[in-house]
């Protein structure tokens, strides 16, 4: 069995593009996608972007949003 240690100083050597897609497998691994959730969410997402371009929301600086939240948990 491969030492932990050894792994990792191995996995360090390699080239960063490949570190990066070997990060992104182990993320996935301990907590995978769920297609249709991610559709779900994407269609929200573009029907969001919709109406701020067609003014049917106001929105708000994030700054004053943030504050707000502060100010309510008193941080």
């Amino acid at each position: 069995m491969i030492k932990t240690e050894k792994l990792i100083d191995d996995a360090l050597s390699l080239p960063v593009e490949i570190r990066a897609e070997i990060i992104e497998a182990l993320l996935l691994s301990l907590n995978p996608t769920r297609r249709e959730i991610d559709k779900i969410w994407a269609k929200e997402a573009e029907a969001r972007v919709e109406d701020i371009k067609k003014g049917r929301v106001k929105t708000k600086p994030g700054k004053e949003v943030f504050k707000k939240i502060f100010d309510r948990l008193e941080l």
